[in-house]
């Protein structure tokens, strides 16, 4: 039952590899929960009152309102799965309401700090083959916007010298091509030949980063690097990969750029999900207060 709905998930409605698992441990939970105060080994036999029990015991134990909203939402999925394919006539998990989220403004660096990292580079990063990775992969975050595990996933096949492009696979295997200026594309150049003697006894590359074994890079490589760099030009609390998005995002937004281009080429699915970069930050509404306002 479970498995048949993963796949589902996995093939049918492309989901990410951590999205599926992610609805699978939130699934499970639910399973257990009913199974230890209802009795209950069939989880088609649920009730509404039953998946309500879930969320009450869930704000109980101190969830994140936005860790209940997606068990809420995995539920749900779930349930309509089995409504589709016949099993079931309602969804016992239709009618429940996700707690209120509090609107919270994306982290980002400001430009002129992220600017000062890439003007003198010599400070920040070593001045070797892994410094010259390290300060490439932050500049390819910051110039195209792309997540974490697409940067992982990037290939130099992917990347088109000629024209300026780079085509990037995001989530559900969706392609989407991103221009990138010339200083970049001469740094990815210089750094394409390094890696090639850098790296001479390892068959050539097809991923862009590697680890000194030549290997493609995992999620905690990147977040290391880029915390640790971030840290050189910020004191932000937060110091993600996501943060640098964020920061593409925004500063292409406050250099006015329109949302729909902004939300094509972060490869958001909904423009709703690229409305929050367009606030101001505080130094730009002080300006303008000062601009503006007679008393200022």
């Amino acid at each position: 039952m479970t498995e048949a709905f993963l796949n589902y998930l996995k093939f049918e409605k492309r989901y990410s590899s951590k999205t599926v698992e992610s609805y699978k441990t939130d699934i499970l939970q639910f399973f257990h929960f009913i199974k230890l105060e209802f009795e209950l080994e069939d989880a088609l036999q649920v009730k509404n009152n039953q998946v309500r029990a879930f969320v009450v015991q869930l704000v109980n134990d101190k969830r994140k309102p936005t860790s209940i909203k997606r068990k809420i939402s995995a539920l749900k999925s779930f349930y309509k799965y089995h409504q589709k394919i016949g099993k079931l006539k309602t969804n016992p998990a239709d009618k429940i309401n996700s707690p209120k989220i509090p609107e919270r403004l994306p982290k980002f660096v400001e430009q002129q700090k992220i600017n000062n990292l890439f003007e003198e580079p010599e400070k920040y990063f070593k001045n070797t083959f892994e410094g010259m990775q390290e300060k490439l992969l932050i500049d390819v975050l910051y110039s195209t916007g792309m997540r974490r595990q697409e940067l992982i996933n990037l290939k130099w096949s992917d990347i088109n010298f000629s024209s300026n492009q780079v085509k990037v696979t995001g989530k559900g295997n969706k392609q989407r091509l991103i221009p990138i200026g010339n200083e970049l594309v001469n740094s990815l150049r210089i750094f394409q030949n390094t890696q090639i003697n850098q790296l001479k006894n390892i068959p050539k590359a097809a991923y862009v980063f590697l680890t000194k074994d030549g290997n493609q890079l995992y999620p905690n490589y990147v977040y290391r690097i880029v915390k640790l760099h971030i840290g050189h030009c910020s004191t932000a609390e937060k110091k993600s990969p996501h943060v640098l998005r964020h920061s593409f995002a925004t500063h292409m937004s406050n250099n006015g750029a329109k949302l729909n281009d902004i939300k094509e080429l972060l490869g958001h699915a909904s423009l709703a999900s690229t409305q929050v970069y367009t606030h101001n930050t505080i130094e730009q509404l002080k300006e303008i207060y000062k601009l503006s306002h007679p008393k200022a």
